[in-house]
């Protein structure tokens, strides 16, 4: 009778621990997608998809850029939520026909900044033949710098050694990117 009673009493200990657990998932769960949002969503979609993209990898960059804040200008004078400069922006608009978009002020408008900013991604990402890595890094650094590395050896054309990135702040962003991709993939899935 006395190991009836404890083994009734470990079950209801077990019961409570999983209910708790599931619970304490849950809520994590829940503060995790405050942190990691999918604000911007039709968008994101939309133009993702357009241009052959991972809308999980486009959220990541938007929430390392701007952290979803459509009104964002950083000291380099980039813009909007994917942060971009205005001579970049109207290069592929004027590239694209987006002509009507060129102005300074359209790059403000979410759905516009993040049509322009999913199309200069995919650019990269061609120029660097699906290398995430590299394409991150010349999104943040430049074009310019990126061939200057790989040139000089300082980084691999594979992208295989982003830790050599000579820049601070671009190493750190490529990273931070990349970390922001596997939570994205981890809350929303593939």
């Amino acid at each position: 009778m006395k190991t009836l009673k404890k083994l009734a009493i470990i079950m209801a200990i077990l019961a409570i621990i999983w209910i708790l657990l599931f619970y304490v998932i849950r809520v994590q769960d829940i503060i995790l997608k405050k942190i990691f949002p999918q604000e911007y969503s039709q968008y994101v979609y939309q133009y993702s998809e357009e241009n052959q993209l991972d809308p999980l990898l486009v959220f990541s960059i938007i929430k390392a850029e701007s952290n979803f804040k459509p009104d964002v200008v950083s000291s380099s004078k980039a813009i909007g939520l994917m942060q971009l400069m205005e001579p970049t922006a109207a290069e592929i608009a004027k590239k694209e026909n987006y002509e009507e978009y060129i102005v300074k002020e359209s790059l403000y408008q979410p759905e516009i900044n993040i049509k322009i900013g999913t199309k200069y991604f995919a650019n990269l990402l061609e120029i660097y033949e699906g290398n995430v890595a590299l394409a991150l890094t010349a999104y943040n650094a430049g074009i310019g710098n990126v061939e200057t590395w790989i040139k000089n050896g300082t980084i691999q054309k594979d992208g295989s050694d982003i830790e050599n990135i000579p820049y601070k702040e671009t190493n750190n962003y490529v990273r931070k990117i990349l970390r922001n991709y596997k939570v994205y993939e981890q809350l929303y899935g593939k």
